[in-house]
């Protein structure tokens, strides 16, 4: 099994990535352009959003200003978009990803990606692709929990590239680091953002243009 943080250190750019786990999941952002790196997580009464560090510098907010974490119940939902409010919106998960798709970032497409993780510790992974003749292609993955110290891990991008090339396969088995903190070290220091890490319902925040 594969260490997490071998995982991200060797890949310069993941893009957006979900890890659950075992009363564990991080959520964290990326960026190449001045835009989508020009961000922090904030906390709210029900999860966190994304907000521009500098607002002067915020170009198009319509795919990078959302609420990646909100609660649903006594659900939590974590996502790379503003699919978050859509699955809140209808309280079901399946429901919500189905009433969405990919997004409308040509020629990347990228993938939505989203979790919903159960009081009992079961979650659900799902991915939202384009494929060539244009239609979304809709994964699920259900688990029902994770072993201590084990993660499932999914992100919208394979790696770097023009375009980027989109997650493929199921989510990943990793294993955990010993601190949220190690996971945020071995993002690439150039394009991570922020990242969001919730231990045992201990919430943190890393924010690289707060000094973290």
């Amino acid at each position: 099994m594969q260490e997490l943080t071998e995982l991200l250190s060797n890949n310069p750019y993941p893009g957006r990535g979900i890890v659950v786990g075992k009363d564990v999941v991080y959520y964290w952002i990326m960026g190449r352009s001045t835009n989508s790196r020009n961000r922090v997580f904030v906390a709210t009464e029900d999860g966190i959003q994304t907000q521009a560090h500098d607002p002067a510098l915020l170009e198009d907010p319509s795919l990078i200003i959302y609420h990646p974490v909100r609660t649903m119940g006594n659900k939590l939902v974590v996502t790379n978009g503003d699919q978050t409010d859509t699955i809140v919106e209808k309280g079901d998960f399946v429901a919500g990803c189905m009433a969405r798709e990919f997004e409308p970032d040509d020629p990347n497409f990228t993938p939505r990606i989203s979790a919903v993780i159960n009081e009992d510790g079961s979650f659900q992974i799902s991915i939202l692709k384009h494929q060539a003749n244009g239609r979304c292609l809709r994964e699920f993955f259900a688990y029902e929990g994770a072993d201590e110290g084990v993660g499932y891990f999914i992100s919208t991008y394979q790696g770097d590239g023009n375009p980027l090339p989109t997650f493929a396969g199921e989510p990943l088995e990793v294993a955990l680091p010993a601190e949220p903190a190690d996971a945020w070290a071995a993002l690439n220091a150039d394009n991570k953002v922020s990242m969001y890490a919730n231990v045992s319902g201990t919430v943190t925040l890393f924010n690289k243009h707060l000094g973290d």
